[in-house]
């Protein structure tokens, strides 16, 4: 009899036990119950995650220092200062943009992420910041200038989870596309002859080139132009709203020109700043006689 009760005591608190811990995970869950930091969570937290590329030079890269910098940096080290916070940054790949906005890992993208209806779906776009387009390098021994007569034992490079690959599936399926996840992989099979160009944003592959004198960008513009935002998880409207109110202050102050000129200036010059830079969230701002 002793040892029957002895049992039901033991399987008693057990139950109590998990009980207890059920209750602290329900009461963890439910700060976090839509998968996201609201504004005051991340305010009361001290930190702010935010996802940026760390092989991306000049938008975001760690130099050898183990620093990060860079054009998305640069402002995502505004947003922390104006929201009183540290910015913790998390290296992020094209592929895995979004998913590390629905599980949490961050509560903000700033890493080239082009505006489309499909992404809209996933995630919520701020405001924009840059406008971009397309563009395709090859080296110049065989310049890529058109894709429609592409040769068909070619393969095109592109960084997976890009509107690159989107694109040309969508548009030119006949081309067998050659994909990398990082984007010092599709330099080096660029370089190393894997593939007979690379697509991508029309800034990346313009920055490529005037870097290595072996490639030029045969196709500047591909498709229609775009703009890229900062992203966060889909319905947190209180970050989203003050992100978009920041980028309307900031715009006042001309703060992603002074962006463009301390991280960019050196890589595309003066030709392309009125053309990329998009000032306070209003595509129509930034251009003029020099967006060709």
């Amino acid at each position: 009899m002793k040892r029957i009760t002895k049992i039901i005591s033991a399987i008693l608190a057990v139950l109590v036990v998990t009980a207890v811990f059920a209750g602290c995970s329900s009461s963890n869950d439910n700060s976090t119950a839509n998968g996201f930091r609201t504004l005051d969570e991340i305010k009361s937290s001290g930190t702010i995650n935010i996802g940026v590329f760390s092989d991306k030079n000049p938008f975001g890269y760690v130099d050898e220092n183990g620093e990060y910098q860079g054009y998305d940096v640069y402002f995502a080290n505004r947003l922390g200062e104006d929201l009183g916070v540290k910015v913790n940054f998390v290296s992020t790949e094209a592929a895995n943009r979004i998913e590390y906005l629905q599980t949490g890992k961050v509560d903000l993208i700033l890493a080239n992420f082009t505006v489309t209806d499909e992404r809209k779906e996933e995630v919520d776009f701020a405001l924009p910041y840059m406008s971009v387009s397309l563009g395709v390098v090859s080296p110049k021994s065989n310049t890529i200038t058109s894709l429609d007569n592409w040769n068909e034992s070619d393969s095109m490079i592109v960084i997976s989870g890009t509107t690159a690959e989107t694109y040309l599936t969508k548009n030119y399926p006949n081309i067998k596309l050659q994909k990398y996840d990082a984007y010092a992989q599709a330099k080096t099979a660029l370089e190393n002859g894997s593939g007979a160009a690379w697509a991508n944003d029309n800034t990346e592959v313009i920055a490529y080139a005037n870097q290595n004198s072996d490639f030029v960008v045969g196709i500047p513009e591909l498709g229609s132009a775009d703009t890229i935002a900062p992203a966060v998880t889909k319905g947190n409207d209180t970050l989203l709203n003050w992100i978009n109110d920041e980028i309307k202050a900031l715009g006042k102050e001309n703060f992603f020109h002074k962006d463009y000129e301390a991280t960019l200036l050196d890589t595309y010059g003066k030709e392309y700043e009125n053309q990329l830079v998009i000032e306070g969230g209003e595509l129509a701002s930034s251009t003029n006689d020099t967006a060709k």
